[in-house]
């Protein structure tokens, strides 16, 4: 009979507990559900068909709130933007595409897609266009800026604003770095690509992350371990080879663009990176040639200056577009 009295005894107690961890469950899921609710700052990851190419994208925010699309460089994806995703959710509405063979969008084999910046631009185009995206604010960067200058020439009206980290539209902007990319422009061939193929390895994506970095501690590995595992895919040196081939055509274009900020004199904020061996400061100064009013903001750090001093930049970029809407 005692036994049977414990048993039951710690049969009610443990009844009991159920109840409450149960009525804790409960108001939990529910918090979690009226957070969901009210945040609509809430980071999903979602893809969007264009031409038969699934583009990868990150959005966050309220799509009331003014809107920035985040273009991203090379070797990256929109993954760089992870922490101006979490920071400026709350007040603005932020996109960020993965370009076709990047990140995490469809890699398709280029006997399909033409790996152009001219055809990317028109696939990131077409994509703003499908999201009914018409009126935004661009952050570019590396390969952000040749994308980004394509929309704002094809469709000024609809750029509120420019947020410029490290992206050059300007001769005097191209760095050391370039030496071998303009002698793949001068001759194309087996010597030329070949002498390329080290900014594939992982030491040289690591490199292009960490170089000219204050600490070397504040880059995230995962950066360019990520673009390594990407850029060991089948094919996937022979397409970023006829990108850097097609760069030239950028160049070509960089009086068009300047032109564009002349006449539109679009709000630019500059977030540089000093220490770029790519596209060096003298690359920012130049905007002073053919912006009249820029928020013009230099940092001791590298070509992706968002992984040292992604706090500050954002600070920069909350303050910048708030002065916008008023």
């Amino acid at each position: 009979m005692k036994n049977i009295v414990i048993a039951l005894s710690v049969l009610v107690l443990f009844s009991s507990c159920k109840v409450n961890d149960t009525s804790k469950m409960g108001s939990t899921t529910k918090a979690t559900t009226n957070l969901s609710q009210n945040n609509n700052w809430t980071l999903k990851y979602k893809t969007l068909a264009i031409n038969g190419v699934n583009i990868a994208y990150r959005e966050a925010g309220n799509p009331e709130n003014p809107t920035i699309v985040l273009l991203h460089g090379f070797p990256a994806s929109s993954y760089q933007y992870r922490k101006v995703l979490q920071q400026l959710a709350d007040q603005f509405h932020l996109i960020a595409p993965d370009y076709p063979g990047f990140g995490n969008s469809d890699f398709p084999d280029a006997k399909t897609y033409q790996y152009t910046f001219d055809n990317i631009a028109t696939t990131v185009n077409a994509f703003l266009e499908q999201k009914n995206i018409n009126s935004y604010a661009i952050m570019i960067q590396d390969y952000g800026a040749p994308i980004g200058f394509r929309l704002a020439t094809a469709h000024p009206e609809r750029i509120t604003a420019i947020i410029n980290q490290n992206g050059n539209a300007y001769e005097a902007g191209l760095g050391a770095a370039w030496k071998g990319i303009r002698a793949l422009w001068k001759n194309r061939t087996k010597q030329t690509e070949e002498a390329l193929l080290p900014a594939f390895s992982l030491d040289g994506l690591k490199w292009q992350y960490t170089h000219g970095v204050r600490d070397i501690q504040t880059v995230d590995p995962d950066s360019y371990n990520l673009d390594y595992l990407r850029l060991s895919r089948p094919n996937a040196h022979a397409v970023n080879l006829d990108l850097f081939y097609d760069y030239q055509n950028n160049v070509k274009l960089y009086p068009k663009w300047q032109q564009y900020l002349r006449d539109n004199q679009p709000p630019l904020l500059i977030v540089w990176g000093k220490n770029d061996a790519f596209f060096p400061e003298s690359g920012a100064e130049a905007f002073k040639k053919d912006v009249k009013n820029i928020d013009y903001n230099i940092y001791d750090t590298g070509h992706f200056a968002l992984e040292e001093d992604g706090d500050a930049i954002i600070k920069k970029i909350r303050s910048f577009m708030r002065k916008l809407s008023k």
